[in-house]
């Protein structure tokens, strides 16, 4: 799984399907994962920002890491789970080892706010005993903070830490994470997953040289481990299977997704809600999802957690502008079949 997650893949982060009156609908948390792994996505993120992170340290986690690992084994394909690991390092641990008991085969670490950076590479460490760890850089909008160049070269030289979503939404900060990595010495090991929801597609085809003590190594990301990928998730792979032309110097793939770099972007900012401190991003997922029917509303944990105002309008004018983006089709000729 190590060497499937390396080579690079489309990893959705899974979102929670809840009923009206907020309690798991475990029939369509089933017909997501059905509906992302039929589409070709190579691995599933549970537990994530996208799945609710107040899931967290409630009943609702084990299930909610169960059904995804249950549904993904039952299509017979290799599929990479990833579990989602928050809070102070006790919690962290026992949230992998309850991902290990159901299969998973790694853990995605999000950073712990009470935490100075040596406490953060402690803690990783710590998971590293019981699952291969990716490193998160969360955008501080979501509940990330900024960290030190210096922290992800020692992030990176952690032997257990196999990947890194780089998700800060900031091209300085994500320099750093580059540069971290190369520093450590494990471009070649450390897998980068753009998690940047506004520049996925010029992540995928940039060939980066980074400099370090004057020798240039180069670096790139291999996949996306994306909220925006819990969305239209067919096109996602059609997208990275061109950026992987794209990379390997086929001219006209790098100026096909040059042109859409942009509208993906714009596609994002309507569902993420940027122009509201991303306060409407999972439900403007779950909206986009309920149009396609594989959800059957927005309805988020938090009663009060909606689409901002305006935000609807901005979903309706990308989702006619764009129609190239979306997997509409797709997903009417398999959602009976997800659902039953």
């Amino acid at each position: 799984m190590r060497d499937l997650f390396r080579r690079g893949l489309v990893i959705p982060a899974h979102p929670l399907a809840l009923t009206e009156d907020r309690k798991l609908d475990e029939r369509r948390q089933r017909a997501l994962t059905r509906y992302y792994v039929e589409a070709g996505a190579g691995g599933l993120a549970v537990g994530v920002h996208t799945t609710q992170f107040a899931i967290h340290g409630t009943g609702l986690l084990p299930p909610v890491l169960e059904l995804a690992a249950g549904t993904a084994k039952e299509s017979g394909r290799e599929v990479v789970l990833v579990a989602g690991a928050t809070g102070p390092t006790g919690q962290a641990v026992a949230e992998a080892e309850l991902a290990r008991s159901l299969g998973y085969h790694m853990v995605l670490l999000s950073p712990y706010r009470e935490l100075d950076e040596d406490g953060l590479i402690e803690r990783a460490r710590a998971v590293g005993e019981v699952l291969p760890v990716i490193g998160f850089y969360l955008q501080p909008a979501v509940g990330g903070r900024p960290l030190s160049r210096d922290f992800w070269t020692r992030l990176a030289s952690v032997e257990s830490v196999v990947g890194v979503k780089v998700a800060p939404f900031d091209r300085y900060r994500t320099l750093d994470v580059l540069h971290g990595v190369v520093r450590a010495g494990r471009a070649g090991e450390v897998a980068l997953y753009t998690g940047n929801d506004d520049h996925i597609l010029a992540d995928l085809i940039t060939s980066h040289r980074v400099v370090v003590d004057g020798r240039q190594v180069e670096v790139e990301f291999v996949g996306g481990l994306l909220g925006q990928w819990a969305v239209w998730v067919r096109r996602a792979v059609e997208l990275l299977e061109e950026a992987t032309l794209a990379r390997a110097g086929d001219d006209g793939a790098v100026r096909r997704l040059l042109g859409l770099d942009g509208h993906l972007t714009d596609a994002n900012a309507a569902i993420f809600d940027s122009a509201n401190g991303f306060r409407g991003c999972i439900p403007g997922i779950h909206e986009v999802l309920r149009r396609q029917g594989l959800l059957a509303g927005r309805w988020c944990l938090d009663p009060e957690e909606d689409l901002s105002p305006g935000q609807l309008a901005e979903i309706d004018r990308v989702w006619a502008a764009y129609p190239w983006l979306r997997d509409d089709d797709f997903v009417a000729q398999g959602l009976d079949r997800w659902l039953s």
